[in-house]
C-alpha cells in the first residue's frame, strides 16, 4: 500500500511542530474557512463541525492525499473562547480564568481523499490555571501570544507558567492530540508510524 502524503489544512505553527516532533513532516494547506459562518453553543460540536470544514475546503486540491483539519476552543463557565479579539478582552478573560479551570476541546477531522473516507472526532482535556496578579495577566497578555490562542493562552510557550496542571491529552491542549490521531489513522487503515520522514 502506498503512503499518501500528510496534509494539515491549518496556519497554526503549534499544530505543524507537533506533527514533526512525532516524525510526521506535513504539507501545509490553511483552509483560510471563515469561522464566523458556523454558530454552535455545544463545544464539542462546534469544533468537530470546523475541523470538517477546514479539511473539506482543503481536500478537493489533492486526488490522494490525507487531509487533516483541527479546531480548538476553551469552554468556561458555560461560555465557548476561541482566540480573543483584542488585548482588553484577553486581560478581561484571564481575570475570570485565574484560580479556576476549563475544558479545552479540539476536532480533528481526517479525510482520506483517495478511500473517500472521513473521520471526525473531538478530544477534551481539562485545563487549570494558577491563581495570578494583575501585573501578571497585564505582562502575559504584552507577550502578544494569548491574541493568537484559543482560550487566550499556549500552553507550549509562556502560557505555560499559568497552567497548574491538566487532566488528559497534553498535546490536545496544544492544538492536535496526538494519541487520537493515531487512533484515527488506524480506523482508516494506516499505522503511524507509515508516515514517519
Amino acid at each position: 500500500m502506498s503512503i499518501p502524503p500528510f496534509v494539515l489544512a491549518s496556519a497554526s505553527p503549534a499544530r505543524r511542530r507537533l506533527l514533526q516532533t512525532v516524525g510526521i513532516e506535513p504539507i501545509v494547506k490553511p483552509s483560510d474557512f471563515d469561522e464566523s459562518q458556523i454558530q454552535l453553543s455545544e463545544p464539542a460540536q462546534l469544533v468537530k463541525t470546523l475541523a470538517q470544514y477546514k479539511a473539506e475546503t482543503v481536500a478537493p486540491q489533492f486526488k490522494s492525499a490525507l487531509i487533516m483539519g483541527c479546531d480548538s476552543v476553551l469552554s468556561f463557565n458555560g461560555e465557548i473562547h476561541g482566540k480573543p479579539g483584542d488585548a482588553s478582552e484577553a486581560i478581561a478573560r484571564w481575570q475570570i480564568m485565574q484560580g479556576n479551570f476549563g475544558d479545552l476541546h479540539t476536532g480533528h477531522a481526517l479525510i482520506d481523499t483517495h478511500r473517500k473516507h472521513t473521520l471526525v472526532k473531538s478530544q477534551v482535556t481539562k485545563v487549570y490555571f494558577a491563581p495570578m496578579s494583575d501585573k501578571a495577566i497585564e505582562a502575559y497578555i504584552a507577550t502578544g501570544e494569548p491574541l493568537k490562542c484559543a482560550g487566550a493562552f499556549a500552553l507550549e510557550g509562556f502560557g505555560s507558567l499559568f497552567v497548574e496542571k491538566i487532566e488528559g491529552c497534553h498535546s490536545n491542549v496544544i492544538g492536535l492530540s496526538l494519541p487520537l490521531l493515531r487512533q484515527m489513522l488506524a480506523e482508516l487503515g494506516y499505522d503511524v508510524t507509515d508516515f514517519w520522514q
